[in-house]
């Protein structure tokens, strides 16, 4: 296991589902995490109960990270807590399930505020001080949306390949000051969504199941190790698709 102790992660979205297992496993590998949310401040509570048990160091801290204004906030309150953010996973999503009928421009903006604005933000504010120690991580969790057609809408399917541009874009210019930008794409995870809506599609993965959140950060952990890869995107798919 890569050793991050004296590093700080920052997890938006991080208090469930694939967000809640990315976290614990920074925090297992050393990392203190800042579990970040919009609603779920229990789910996230329980998250840093699970890695204080563990004697890592977690807080949570909400915010909405498609404003500006929270993002600052947020990342003013978690760098004196625990330190300079070092690891940047952008997890936070919005899967709003539209038809082209009924699929609405609110819907529009809606989703590509939570699923890309909010990447471009949290890397805005964290790049400098990345840049000052000449390392950072930044790590997007996108989507086999952003080159299938995916099930939730259009909207999703933009906002998932947006995401990949831009992770694309900022390795490039990052590559010489030590930080690395990649993207993981996971399919179809066992989530509460996916267990609620789209439990028949199983039967579609070659694998014959559903991935499940501790793969997903397994992917995670091994972007963040690894020092020479940058500006990729890793499909997580069951052999339901390839890159």
């Amino acid at each position: 296991m890569v050793s991050l102790k004296g590093r700080v992660a920052l997890v938006t979205g991080g208090s469930r589902g694939i967000d809640r297992a990315i976290a614990i496993s920074l925090a297992d590998a050393g990392a203190a995490v800042a579990v970040n949310y919009l609603q779920q401040e229990a789910a996230a509570q329980e998250v840093l109960q699970q890695i204080g048990k563990a004697g890592g160091r977690a807080m949570a801290i909400g915010a909405d990270v498609s404003q500006a204004a929270d993002v600052a906030r947020m990342v003013g309150a978690v760098e004196p807590a625990l330190g300079p953010v070092d690891i940047l996973v952008n997890n936070a999503g919005l899967a709003l399930m539209r038809t082209v009928d009924t699929l609405t421009e609110a819907d529009f903006d809606q989703t590509i505020a939570v699923n890309l604005k909010s990447v471009f933000l949290c890397t805005q504010a964290v790049i400098p001080g990345m840049r000052s120690r000449q390392w950072g991580r930044i790590v997007n969790i996108s989507s086999g949306a952003a080159r299938g057609g995916g099930g939730v809408g259009p909207h999703y399917n933009a906002s998932k390949a947006g995401m990949e541009g831009m992770t694309r874009g900022y390795a490039a210019r990052l590559v010489k000051d030590g930080i690395t930008v990649n993207a993981v794409a996971p399919s179809l995870i066992e989530t509460d969504m996916v267990r609620q809506g789209l439990a028949s599609a199983a039967s579609r993965i070659p694998l014959g199941r559903f991935g499940t959140p501790e793969e997903c950060a397994d992917v995670v952990m091994m972007l963040v190790g690894n020092a020479y890869m940058t500006g990729q995107t890793v499909a997580l798919s069951g052999g339901l698709s390839f890159l």
